[in-house]
């Protein structure tokens, strides 16, 4: 039994100040990695320092909601707080019977934090012939002791006894808490129906925040057990992320009484509040990141002339020459793209692109340099930053930082080409420079680049896709001082 994403129902009574109860377990349940759901059995009304009325709504609108869930949705968990009188107790002891849900959770609610017994005797007996229809029953230890009908224990040895004991007589586990009692260590214990005992020990914490604890203790169990742990694996785990609640509740401030724990401090810790974006969100503000850049680009004179024809031959082919020197550097860091790549789609795109920078884009360099030349060109600062930068994140074996560092040199020279190439005609010089990079093959392959990259980015924790950033962006700046490059180069002959 494992669900991927357990779906929990909570068949219990409303908190209006959202500490207990259904609101409890909602909360329990999403932090602990389900979707839950409710059956409401009572409105309460109630806040942090107590219940002032409570409305039972009529048994047929109980059994309505209960099997408008099971009816449409198949139903992992079952957690039971609040049951408020006999009649209530039989329709869900009813709707039990008829579906038998793979897990089930009951908390016993009946006793108030100060002490009350909230059920009437009827309620208590009706609420004892529910115990072998659950597979674990979490109750404190007042409760222990009403549904024993005995004394109530005061030490941890005693509870456990106790805990055994209703284990035997129901054919039940039992959880044990020992929240009630004294001393600075907190013991639970999970009781199998056989008697073996499973111990939990923790740091009490001293705290006024603890209203709800039960609820919210009980479903992250049930939540846990349907995600596929053990019951006792399904304890423990929950039994430590309600001690993070507990430690972080004050932090809330809700309520002058005994206030809520924080169900979400963990995750809101650990995760965050960002929301995730999307590839195509990502692709828009990465590209907004290069606007700077490609307004740059576009003011050099080495582009303008590029564009209308006028950029003279010794210029381009400088430009070519070291052109061929970054792209046969170029093809290594993508054929390491390809060995770092975890799909054989993404593999096959990378080094179909480290071939065609060797094959394709050298054989138009061919067209106008000296192939013997060629090879004795050496690199100019520029080229070598450049070169230095993308082997850096080659050389890191970092999948997600190296495609990312190569993007632009597919994205912005696509860009360029793109928008040059309706500015020239069959007679323009450099037409099928022009030609490359704004054919539909390489507009397809930059299309695939920046899917891939972005999906990457979309998948990746905010600091790794912070760094995918900044190295998209490093490389963008590069290919600008690239562009930039020849002519300071002719200004300096």
């Amino acid at each position: 039994m494992s669900a991927a994403v357990p779906r929990v129902l909570s068949i219990a009574g409303t908190d209006p100040t959202g500490g207990a109860g259904v609101h409890a377990d909602l909360k329990s349940i999403a932090a602990n990695g389900g979707y839950g759901m409710a059956a409401v059995t009572a409105l309460v009304a109630q806040n942090t320092r107590g219940v002032r009325s409570v409305h039972r709504p009529p048994t047929s609108f109980l059994a309505e909601q209960l099997h408008a869930v099971s009816d449409d949705v198949s139903i992992d968990a079952v957690k039971i707080g609040m049951l408020a009188d006999v009649e209530v107790i039989a329709t869900v002891r009813e709707w039990l019977l008829a579906g038998r849900p793979p897990v089930v959770v009951l908390d016993p609610v009946m006793v108030s934090t100060s002490g009350h017994r909230l059920l009437d005797p009827g309620a208590e007996d009706a609420l004892r012939l529910l115990l072998p229809l659950a597979d674990l029953v979490t109750p404190n230890v007042p409760e222990l002791a009403i549904l024993l009908a005995c004394e109530q224990a005061s030490d941890g040895d005693a509870v456990v006894a106790q805990a055994q004991e209703l284990a035997r007589r129901h054919g039940v586990r039992v959880l044990a808490k020992g929240g009630h009692l004294e001393g600075p260590d907190l013991r639970d214990a999970l009781v199998e129906p056989d008697g073996r005992v499973s111990d939990f020990h923790s740091p009490r914490i001293v705290t006024r925040n603890t209203h709800g604890t039960g609820c919210s203790l009980s479903a992250a169990i049930a939540t846990r057990r349907a995600a596929g742990s053990t019951w006792s694996g399904a304890t423990g785990t929950a039994l430590r992320w309600l001690s993070e609640s507990i430690r972080h509740g004050s932090a809330l401030d809700v309520g002058g009484g005994h206030g809520p724990v924080s169900h979400f401090a963990g995750l809101w810790a650990r995760g965050g509040l960002d929301i995730a974006q999307t590839p195509g969100e990502i692709a828009d503000e990465w590209w907004q990141h290069t606007a700077g850049v490609r307004e740059a680009i576009d003011g050099l004179e080495f582009i303008r002339a590029l564009g209308d024809g006028t950029l003279d031959r010794e210029t381009f082919a400088w430009y070519l020459a070291q052109d061929a020197v970054y792209l046969r550097e170029y093809s290594r860091v993508l054929a390491q793209a390809s060995r770092l790549a975890p799909t054989a789609q993404e593999q096959t795109f990378w080094i179909t692109g480290a071939h065609a920078a060797v094959a394709t884009e050298l054989t138009l360099h061919e067209r106008w340099l000296d192939p013997c030349a060629g090879s004795l060109v050496r690199a100019s600062p520029t080229t070598t930053a450049y070169l230095d930068h993308l082997g850096a994140a080659a050389d890191s074996g970092d999948y997600e930082r190296l495609i990312a560092a190569v993007l632009p040199c597919y994205w912005l020279y696509h860009d360029v080409g793109s928008r040059l190439h309706p500015l020239s005609d069959d007679a323009h010089p450099y037409r099928d420079w022009l030609d490359t990079y704004a054919a539909p093959e390489f507009a397809a392959a930059t299309r695939t680049a920046i899917e891939i990259v972005t999906a990457a980015a979309a998948r990746a924790a905010p600091r790794r896709r912070a760094a995918m950033a900044e190295a998209f962006r490093s490389s963008a700046r590069h290919e600008l001082s690239f562009w930039r490059a020849p002519l300071d180069a002719a200004a300096a002959r």
